[in-house]
């Protein structure tokens, strides 16, 4: 069965973890602060969570989702995350982030920039555009009426098609907006971001969004 590597226990990679161990995945989760204080995190999720370093996280996950702060993706190591599919659940917020000069001109995405810090991982990005709590509550079946949908963007089909099959399984059709630099038209303040849409809808929201400069 899949491992989730999860790197950051915040709301997303913590919903995330329980949605994975909800259809009968392991997860193993790191954050900054060390393993030891995953402990009550790990005893709430059960025997198919563990608890460890960025690295061994990293290296234990067939799937590796990275949900950290844009600010903090400097500090992960690059080795670990060799060969590796990660999952990128970035924003670019100014407030929390500061300023990348990058992302305000619009030069490159927020999943470019984990690329560039991971280069030898094969980077998708998802579970951007959908608050933490909704990955468990607006999850249904295949094959549901008006199912909700997400998005997958990547460089590498065969890693997209590997995250797609997740985030089916955990409850969400998929739309495939193209390659990475394609991730700008499902950031903060688009028409899809947050929306609770299905896979028509999100397409639909996906087309029509605009660059900052744009709008």
């Amino acid at each position: 069965m899949t491992t989730i590597g999860i790197i950051g226990s915040g709301n997303i990679g913590s919903s995330v973890a329980r949605a994975a161990i909800a259809h009968d995945y392991d997860v193993v989760i790191a954050n900054s602060r060390g393993p030891e204080s995953l402990q009550d995190l790990i005893a709430e999720l059960g025997p198919r969570a563990a608890a460890a370093t960025v690295a061994d996280a990293a290296q234990a996950g067939d799937l590796v989702l990275v949900a950290i702060p844009l600010k903090a993706i400097g500090a992960l190591p690059p080795e670990p995350f060799d060969g590796k599919i990660v999952m990128d659940a970035n924003n670019y917020y100014p407030q929390r982030d500061g300023q990348i000069t990058e992302l305000d001109d619009e030069s490159t995405t927020s999943s470019e920039l984990l690329q560039r810090q991971l280069p030898g991982a094969k980077v998708v990005k998802a579970f951007n555009h959908i608050m933490s709590a909704e990955i468990l509550s607006t999850a249904s079946a295949a094959g549901t009426p008006g199912r909700r949908a997400l998005i997958v963007a990547g460089d590498d089909q065969e890693a997209k098609d590997a995250v797609a099959r997740f985030i089916d399984t955990i409850g969400f059709d998929v739309v495939d907006i193209g390659k990475l630099s394609e991730g700008w038209r499902i950031q903060r303040d688009t028409p899809g971001y947050v929306g609770r849409l299905d896979a028509a809808g999100l397409r639909q929201a996906v087309e029509s969004a605009k660059r900052y400069r744009d709008m």
